[in-house]
């Protein structure tokens, strides 16, 4: 998930989540008023297992997956939970809903009171998730058509583990909805393939995604044969991972805002326009969606756009504009390398140094990051240097395609341009 929403008009995939979410909340804490609560022993112990979680959860950053990762696992452990210490369960689908339901909204005030915020669209999420898992498994299970299916022995735990490969599907799909509608929320330009933003949801189940499931269908089994008292053992490594998440969280944001300083640098010692880095990395990052570029390997383009003029810090005089790409071949090559020398000094690491080194090398020489930095550092060079504006700056890369710029990459910055409007240099 990416950062709230603005002020502005909701997309209606974030409204169609909104809503469904809502009306399942609504019928599930209607049935559960009106049935009242069965097992309410377990019911407490799994709202406050998912109400912690929230309470200690980490602020989602832009692009974080699962910031609390105990309150997703016992969620989902109270939706694939049959037995508990040998005797069935009776608690049905709609009042696991309704209970997590209930932890988020106590949590969320808290939250609230101390000015951390909330998120609806998570707490959405969630809902819908929690909701599906629910019903593919309670009713299977509650009627004994899991367990003629899977039989009462080794093999029984596969009927769990296949809700789980179900639900982590419908966790991708949403997450990836919501994802998109947050991208077009921050304009057009920045509006990614679908496609891409569902590939990189499902490689992000290959970290926490799956350290979430397992726990889940683990706990739900331990409640099985233990009793009430198993999650309290099962989620404590989960624990422990919320927190080093949360301190690796950490240095990632003071590693970015490290560069984000850097990358101002030339622009406060006036060899590079005001605004340059920033504009180079959204649009580069908007082109690297644009080809299908996600996960880490945007966050190395974005890192490196950022970061691609710190080179021009070893001048004695300052190109006129910052614009290098007007430079001869070997003085931007020179400028690239010096840039490359202090990105890894930076802790960047070393793939973005690369990108930084090789971004004045010919296209067909250079990775898809190089290349698209290359291009889009051209395009906001030649927009600043007049050359008939933005059309004027595409028409100019366009007929650099034969040695300095991929057409391909070429092509993917027109469409992202076209999206938003060809905004010139500077804008914004």
């Amino acid at each position: 998930m990416r950062a709230p929403y603005g002020s502005g008009p909701l997309a209606p995939a974030v409204l169609a989540v909104r809503g469904a979410a809502l009306l399942l909340a609504l019928v599930a804490l209607a049935h559960t008023l009106v049935h009242g609560l069965a097992e309410p022993g377990l019911a407490l112990v799994f709202g406050l297992l998912v109400a912690a979680g929230e309470l200690i959860r980490r602020d989602a950053a832009a692009g974080e997956r699962e910031p609390a990762p105990l309150a997703a696992a016992g969620a989902l452990a109270y939706a694939l939970l049959g037995d508990s210490a040998g005797r069935p369960t009776t608690h049905g689908a709609l009042q696991v809903i309704a209970v997590v339901v209930v932890a988020q909204v106590l949590a969320a005030v808290p939250r609230g009171a101390c000015g951390r915020g909330t998120d609806a669209d998570r707490a959405a999420r969630r809902t819908l998730t929690v909701g599906f898992a629910a019903v593919c498994f309670q009713p299977l299970y509650a009627s004994g058509q899991a367990e003629r299916w899977f039989g009462d022995g080794p093999w029984f735990p596969l009927f769990p583990l296949t809700v789980l490969a179900l639900t982590a599907l419908c966790d991708t799909v949403l997450a990836a909805l919501l994802a998109r509608s947050a991208a077009r929320a921050e304009g057009p330009g920045a509006l990614p393939p679908y496609g891409s933003l569902l590939v990189d949801e499902v490689r992000a189940l290959a970290g926490t995604g799956t350290a979430i499931g397992v726990t889940g269908v683990v706990t739900a089994l331990g409640v099985a044969v233990a009793g009430p008292w198993a999650p309290a053992v099962l989620c404590g490594p989960l624990l422990l991972t919320q927190v080093s998440a949360r301190r690796y969280a950490a240095v990632r944001t003071t590693c970015r805002q490290t560069m984000a300083s850097l990358a101002r640098a030339t622009e406060i010692a006036g060899y590079t326009p005001s605004g340059h880095a920033r504009r180079v990395a959204a649009l580069a990052t908007a082109v690297g969606r644009e080809l299908g570029l996600t996960g880490p390997r945007l966050t190395v383009l974005e890192h490196a756009a950022l970061m691609h003029d710190i080179g021009q810090l070893s001048l004695v005089d300052p190109v006129a504009g910052g614009a290098t790409a007007l430079l001869p071949a070997a003085e931007q090559r020179r400028i690239a390398l010096l840039g490359g020398a202090v990105v890894r000094r930076t802790g960047a690491g070393p793939a973005v140094a690369a990108v930084v080194e090789r971004q004045a090398d010919p296209y067909r020489e250079q990775p898809l990051a190089a290349r698209i930095v290359r291009t889009v550092n051209a395009y906001d060079d030649l927009c600043g240097e007049g050359v008939g504006g933005p059309l004027g700056a595409l028409e100019q890369l366009r007929l650099g395609t034969g040695h300095d710029h991929q057409p391909q990459v070429v092509e993917a910055l027109g469409r992202v341009l076209a999206r938003g409007g060809l905004t010139p240099a500077g804008a914004g």
